[in-house]
């Protein structure tokens, strides 16, 4: 019969908070994000490999097309492309027109470009309003430290004022050492 070496008290049913004791580090981390609700939980490896893209990426590009966008050099180029599409559709021959007089294809161009103009400036203001906040945040931490600093100084010029105070100065210790002259003087004057 083989041998327990276990004493009686381990052959008991354990309780949770003892198997819990026991666990790993890891081990706990994944039994507690196992049982909470509020972390989403990690996908399964699928054969097929889910697209992934690079949300900095995309606001970079998007910051990159909302300033082209605000540059006099997109007017100017919006400017004769639309003249060029007019004066095209308008004095061309029948044959090589594309777009009619009520321009249809051009408004839907022009209204395509704004449609996708809008959200990309939008997505290029949140970016600069978030590195605006995180800024405004270091400027405020800096703030605080250049006036805790300042007040430090301050404390610490009013102390070293008040120590002047007390020391003597050389017009004092002179004024003592010619008073004490004047004693011995006095005093030598007396002996004799």
């Amino acid at each position: 019969m083989p041998r327990d070496d276990r004493s009686t008290d381990d052959r008991r049913p354990r309780s949770s908070t003892t198997d819990e004791r026991r666990r790993t580090s890891d081990e706990r981390r994944v039994f507690r994000g196992a049982a909470r609700l509020d972390i989403p939980r990690d996908w399964r490896r699928t054969f097929v490999p889910r697209p992934t893209y690079d949300a900095d990426a995309f606001g970079r590009l998007s910051e990159r097309i909302a300033r082209f966008l605000g540059t006099g050099q997109f007017l100017v180029y919006m400017t004769v492309t639309i003249l060029f599409w007019i004066g095209w559709n308008i004095f061309a021959p029948s044959s090589l027109r594309f777009d009619q007089y009520p321009f249809i294809f051009l408004t839907l161009a022009l209204s395509l470009q704004a449609s996708y103009a809008a959200p990309l400036i939008l997505l290029a203001q949140n970016r600069q309003e978030a590195r605006d906040r995180v800024q405004y945040e270091r400027d405020r931490d800096v703030d605080s430290r250049t006036r805790a600093d300042m007040e430090f100084l301050a404390r610490e010029m009013a102390s070293l004022r008040m120590a002047v105070g007390e020391v003597a100065t050389r017009d004092f210790l002179r004024s003592e050492l010619r008073s004490l002259l004047t004693d011995l003087d006095s005093r030598e004057d007396d002996r004799v």
